[in-house]
């Protein structure tokens, strides 16, 4: 279907790739991997036609259609996200208004005897069955599917397309793509604008896909659910292995440590004729097997090791000081934009040291919720920063904020204090900005190299707290893995708004869920969370089924009742939960610093009876409400 033959690529005299070669064919789902600035998005925008190459071919089959999801699009405002979902159905909406002056020019005219009406009754005849085969009576409920599937609710489906933001702008350009129905699908960055419902439902569809569909992605988790192949851009080559991306690395890995053993075999035995060669030279009787061992060792073709990019991000987030106890303490939040409201009555307490997920479908107010904390917009309620707390926010479009005209030094340099500004080369260094890099305007830079540079930034300012909105997209998987790994050391407070599971994997002992303008606490990781989600979908069809079959049964309506009076009484209970851990805590707090007191002026203390006796009131109050505490969370157990 698709045949690319030794295609090259060179920028400023310096190859992007060297004459690659591969094929692909229908159900290869291939996922097109690399460090950011490799060439990954170059390579898709020759195989749409986009880019010419500067040497090598591509051939396709004949009809051979493309669809290609580009980082940037545009959409011609004025229409609904129905209309602009039909604008996949090109052929499908001419026949369609061809049919539509048909059939007005049957209710309009009166001459049923001619010729002409006779032509427009073999017209309609041949339209309808073209409609028929080009599936006409099908393009409403497909486009409504799609969207659906894609996180889009049915009430705003005639809502302005200009109305939605960048990610949900993506998704419907998403949708005409998958509606389409193409023979190759070039997808760039699909699930950097998708959140995790929404990425499992494009994994199904795609792992379906007949024709051939190339993806360049850094979510590693997708790629391995979607793809069964892998092509690698590294250092100017392509590797390219029937393997989804995890495999490939493992098999790639083998693969080069037999190219190691082999090389040092060789090596040893070249040692071994040189050393040869030089003692038959020494003597004469011996230099004709000397030229013949000479001769032989130049037909040796030298085996080579593929070369592979280990360079990696160096990054740590030290804390500045030791915060308070409670670093975040949000109180009945409620945020509209115009008639829109975002989040109601939103409570929450974060403690230092906590390591918490925000996760939710787009819209639901993650990025709302963590722009209030540092107070980017006024909102109903109150949010008060704990004592020394020191926020370091990275912002979903962090790297929009970077101005282009000005270079990577010059935007640490003017970021940077007294302190660190002599550190600046040392840190862009550190997120592989190295050399004449650093002289680079900031406009040049790939999408991934802007989010490093954005990160290298941050760490400028003193942090205990960050607060990271999206903080992977556009980076490649070895920096994921690095931010990753940097965030699990960080001993400060982590709240994480993420749509990569693989990222999100054991970065969080707390889940936030935002939905219908509340939040819902998940007390464990992503994994967790999921497996939650799953069983309360099934619960929910099960309550349909349930609630279907005897809908006007009394015992249906004393089930509900009992259900909202279970409601009520755990509420209750776990306000008084809330009330008795806030006063043991007081208590042990008391109780600790009578410790300290009496450490350092026992003296003093030793004949004050009434010392003694608060002090030991505070133990057996203290006592007293850790055995409430046993029968509250025990009712609440049994509920």
């Amino acid at each position: 279907m698709l045949n690319i033959h030794n295609l090259s690529v060179s920028f400023g005299g310096t190859y992007l790739f060297e004459e690659v070669t591969f094929r692909m064919g229908s159900g290869d789902r291939v996922g097109l991997v690399g460090k950011n600035g490799a060439g990954k998005s170059t390579m898709l925008k020759i195989l749409a036609g986009d880019f010419k190459p500067d040497s090598g071919q591509i051939a396709t089959e004949k009809e051979v259609r493309i669809g290609f999801l580009r980082q940037d699009i545009d959409f011609e405002q004025g229409r609904t996200v129905l209309e602009e979902a039909y604008q996949a159905f090109t052929d499908i909406k001419q026949v369609e208004k061809k049919l539509e002056e048909i059939n007005h020019q049957l209710v309009t005219r009166t001459d049923y005897e001619s010729e002409e009406y006779s032509q427009i009754i073999e017209d309609l005849s041949d339209y309808t069955h073209r409609f028929e085969l080009l599936g006409g009576y099908n393009y409403v409920g497909d486009t409504e599917k799609i969207l659906l599937g894609l996180g889009f609710k049915r009430e705003v489906f005639n809502n302005q397309t200009e109305t939605f933001s960048g990610g949900w702008r993506m998704r419907i350009e998403l949708a005409k793509l998958l509606l389409q129905s193409n023979d190759i699908l070039l997808l760039d960055e699909p699930t950097n604008h998708l959140d995790i419902e929404s990425i499992i439902w494009l994994e199904n569809f795609l792992r379906n896909y007949p024709g051939v569909v190339v993806i360049v992605s850094h979510d590693k988790m997708f790629l391995d659910n979607v793809t069964n192949r892998t092509i690698e851009i590294s250092l100017g080559k392509a590797y390219d292995f029937n393997k989804p991306y995890s495999q490939y690395l493992e098999l790639r890995h083998e693969i080069r440590e037999k190219q190691l053993a082999t090389q040092k075999n060789q090596a040893k035995k070249i040692e071994e004729t040189e050393k040869l060669i030089e003692k038959f030279r020494a003597k004469a009787s011996k230099a004709s097997m000397a030229q013949s061992l000479i001769k032989k060792l130049d037909k040796v073709e030298r085996i080579e090791v593929d070369e592979d990019d280990n360079s990696v991000m160096n990054i740590s987030f030290p804390v500045s000081k030791v915060p308070g106890k409670v670093v975040v303490e949000a109180e009945h939040v409620t945020k509209a934009y115009g008639d829109k409201t975002i989040l109601t009555d939103i409570s929450l307490l974060v403690e230092r040291g906590s390591k918490i997920a925000f996760v939710g479908q787009n819209g639901q107010g993650k990025s709302t919720f963590i722009k209030a904390i540092v107070n980017e917009f006024d909102y109903e309620g109150t949010i008060k920063l704990g004592h020394n707390v020191q926020i370091g926010y990275f912002a979903q479009n962090q790297a929009e904020y970077l101005d282009g005209e000005i270079t990577l030094l010059q935007t640490m340099e003017d970021a940077a204090t007294d302190t660190n500004r002599s550190k600046v080369r040392d840190m862009l260094g550190s997120f592989l900005f190295r050399g004449d890099d650093v002289e680079k305007k900031v406009k040049v830079l790939s999408g991934g190299e802007r989010n490093r540079l954005a990160l290298c930034k941050l760490l400028l300012q003193p942090i205990n707290v960050l607060l990271m909105d999206e903080p992977t997209n556009h980076l490649d998987i070895k920096s994921k893995n690095v931010l990753k790994a940097a965030l699990q050391k960080f001993e400060g407070t982590l709240l994480l708004v993420s749509h990569d599971r693989d990222f999100l994997q054991g970065m969080s002992n707390l889940v936030y869920e935002f939905k219908d303008q509340k939040i819902k606490e998940y007390l464990g990781d992503i994994n967790y969370f999921l497996e939650q989600r799953n069983l309360e979908n099934m619960r929910e069809v099960e309550k349909k089924d349930t609630v279907a079959l005897s809908s006007n049964s009394a015992e249906n309506k004393t089930n509900k009742a009992i259900s909202y009076e279970d409601q009520k009484k755990s509420k209750s209970l776990q306000n008084r939960l809330s009330k008795i851990e806030s006063q043991i805590q007081q208590l042990e707090k008391d109780i600790q610093n009578d410790d300290k007191e009496l450490a350092s002026n026992y003296d003093k203390h030793i004949e004050n009876a009434s010392f003694f006796a608060a002090y030991e009131k505070k133990k057996l109050e203290l006592e007293k409400l850790l055995g409430d505490w046993e029968v509250v969370q025990l009712e609440i157990d049994n509920l």
